[in-house]
């Protein structure tokens, strides 16, 4: 692969512990897969290919599957309850159907300094990569200890999905620098306005 053709750095709002979370988490604040750079920053900058591939052959049609792709993940996340739903069935159909795909092959090669480095065979294909993150949402699906630790961020107006990994499993923020913080200030200004009344 060539590494001068490496797509630029991504930086992910948060680790949701989950390439398929990660995914989910790119529609908020606002749309970050806007553009095809930005896919193609997204898929390097949360390890979906490792470090250096090349992914100039990324056009429009990547960034319509991927947020495809992305719209059926939320949905079989988000939906815990509603699993007899014709529109669960069919996002858990397209989401086994992608998984089916052969993913990329990795091959080790000798970097720069001569330690081994993971590579791709060849140029990753959307559909393989599309694969890796699809058959991600069906071991979280299916990991019933995997699965109880999905949480919904309980920030005001954060959609945010997480793997909770901490201890005793309380966390109950996205990030607790930005929506904690958030609650943390809220929380003091209503005892402000307790103690003021």
């Amino acid at each position: 692969m060539a590494l001068g053709s490496a797509t630029p750095p991504y930086e992910l709002r948060f680790d949701a512990g989950r390439i398929c979370l990660d995914l989910l988490a790119t529609t908020h604040p606002a749309e970050r897969l806007g553009t095809v750079p930005a896919l193609r920053a997204w898929i390097g900058g949360c390890g979906l290919v490792p470090g250096g591939t090349a992914l100039d052959h990324a056009d429009a049609s990547w960034l319509v599957a991927f947020r495809e792709l992305r719209g059926h993940v939320g949905q079989l996340v988000r939906s815990v309850h509603t699993l007899d739903v014709p529109s669960y069935e069919r996002a858990l159909g397209r989401v086994n159907e992608a998984a089916r795909v052969a993913t990329p092959a990795p091959c080790a090669v000798r970097g720069a300094d001569g330690a081994l480095v993971r590579e791709f065979a060849g140029p990753p294909v959307c559909a393989a990569l599309l694969a890796l993150v699809a058959r991600d949402t069906v071991e979280l699906l299916t990991d019933p200890v995997a699965r109880a630790a999905v949480r919904e961020c309980e920030g005001d107006n954060c959609p945010l999905v997480y793997l909770d990994t901490s201890r005793g499993r309380r966390r109950r923020w996205c990030s607790s620098e930005v929506c904690g913080n958030r609650e943390r200030v809220a929380r003091h200004r209503r005892r402000a306005a307790l103690a003021r009344a």
